[in-house]
């Protein structure tokens, strides 16, 4: 049982708009602030002069430690306490924007390692702060608190490009860091004072370092394969020995943890599908943010837009996600979790597939953007608290820390692998010759810019893919009536 009852909490710390309000800080240091680098990675890039193929392992490698190391810190959460985690995920925060703020020309040693750092906070402060939701609220005050909760994640990611554009072309991209550092200090102060909460229990099995282990190299070597595939050769023999090492690490993986009463990742929380469809639906939809990277990237290299300029397009994004948010919340309450899920994904998928429309002219282009990314918004905005509720409804109690690592893993590997992959098949295929007649023919404006314009659609179409699979998943797994199995 937790350490804080209800009532106990009642008495010493009435839970307020204000303890929402700093949870929802802390969220974004990740949300907002880290995931920037999707729009100012150009910017950043230039300015520190390293390679593309680098900068890509920079923008997507926060995921992937956030992603790597999210399900140990739920646990941690729920031994050692969810505000405690919250409190390291801050400091790390903090460190890791530091280093990234103050990163060197010629050297990518400072911003790698702030990147893996903000990982790691992520990796604290996301399963802490929903373990903290479900353990201090009930009913509909949860779904609301978690629709707060999905303004800092979801509306994070939605302010973020056109936050850093904005900062990077006004005072410089370095400021996005230090702004950063400046929310987390204020979160810590607000959260300061609310009571503890964890999981009491005097028998802990063993943590299992060789789940963890396999889990870290599993990942690490596709995160590589997928990145630098490109750059190194497909065929070469360090990608060929990266791919080995990946599959190999993957059976020892699923082997250890399904003999393990203790596993680095509690594989029976995915015996309740609605769990299991939701944490899944949560990885695709997540790996759709590929399809601001690629579109940004897209309007920067092909039509000489700056970062401002870019980010500019997905005005209709923010403010679409953060004004649907609790409509989907709303909706959750009519209808169960499974319709509003679907409807969002749908609407979701017709809007990033209006960004694959790369045969238009500039300026048609830009429309068409602007309304997927509006779109994008708002099927996001329907699907984030009715999926989220979906989860942490199903599980017990004194899982919720471990539970909510598992799926906030979803989100941060999706991320990560999915812009990725974005990346890779655009880098990969903009270096292809595509101006040959039966290609060329198809676009409309320049031509010397056809080759970018294919790449940045076969990209896109990736992203679509992922999200039919999203309503797939959906449709197989989560329940027709409220999402709530007994």
């Amino acid at each position: 049982m937790f350490s804080t009852t209800p009532d106990a909490v009642a008495d010493q710390y009435r839970v307020t708009d204000n303890l929402i309000f700093a949870i929802v800080l802390a969220v974004i240091t990740f949300w907002l602030f880290a995931q920037t680098t999707l729009n100012v990675a150009p910017t950043m890039r230039d300015e520190l002069r390293i390679s593309e193929s680098l900068t890509n392992i920079a923008v997507s490698i926060t995921a992937l430690f956030s992603g790597i190391f999210i399900v140990v810190a739920g646990g941690l959460a729920d031994r050692l306490g969810r505000v405690k985690l919250t409190y390291i995920g801050l400091a790390l925060g903090i460190l890791g924007s530091f280093l990234i703020a103050v990163s060197p020309a010629n050297t990518v040693a400072f911003l790698i390692t702030g990147r893996i750092v903000q990982g790691l906070s992520a990796a604290c402060i996301m399963p802490a702060t929903l373990a903290l939701m479900k353990a201090y609220f009930d009913g509909k005050e949860r779904q609301r608190a978690l629709s707060f909760w999905s303004i800092g994640s979801w509306g994070g990611s939605g302010v973020a490009a056109l936050f850093g554009g904005l900062v990077a072309s006004s005072i410089g991209w370095r400021w996005i860091f230090w702004i950063s550092i400046m929310v987390a200090v204020v979160s810590f102060l607000l959260i300061r004072g609310t009571p503890e909460s964890k999981v009491e229990s005097k028998h802990h099995g063993r943590f299992d370092w060789y789940g963890f282990a396999a889990f870290i190299v599993t990942m690490v070597a596709l995160n590589i394969v997928i990145g630098q595939g490109a750059a190194l050769g497909w065929l070469s023999p360090a990608i060929l020995t990266l791919a080995v090492v990946f599959v190999i690490a993957a059976v020892v993986f699923f082997k250890v943890e399904s003999g393990s009463p203790n596993g680095f990742v509690d594989l029976t929380l995915f015996k309740n599908k609605t769990y299991a469809g939701a944490t899944l639906s949560n990885f695709l939809l997540n790996g759709a943010a590929g399809t601001l990277l690629v579109a940004l990237a897209l309007v920067q290299q092909g039509a000489g837009l700056s970062s401002l300029q870019s980010g500019l397009l997905t005005g209709g994004y923010l403010v679409a996600i953060l004004s649907t948010i609790r409509v989907g919340e709303k909706l959750l309450q009519k209808m169960g979790a499974r319709k509003p899920m679907l409807i969002g994904c749908a609407i979701t998928a017709i809007g990033i597939l209006l960004t694959t429309f790369t045969f238009l002219l500039a300026r048609q282009y830009m429309i068409a953007a602007f309304v997927g990314f509006t779109l994008f918004g708002i099927g996001l905005g329907f699907y984030a608290t009715p999926s989220t509720d979906a989860a942490l409804s199903n599980v017990p109690d004194d899982k919720a820390g471990a539970a909510s690592g598992i799926y906030k893993m979803a989100s941060s590997l999706g991320a990560a692998f999915g812009v990725a992959i974005s990346a890779a098949i655009f880098t990969a295929l903009s270096e292809l010759d595509t101006t040959f007649t039966a290609i060329s023919d198809l676009f409309l404006g320049r031509t010397d810019n056809i080759g970018i314009r294919f790449a940045a659609t076969v990209a896109l179409l990736f992203n679509v893919l992922m999200v039919i699979i999203a309503i797939i998943a959906i449709i197989m797994t989560v329940p027709k009536s409220d999402g709530r199995e007994a």
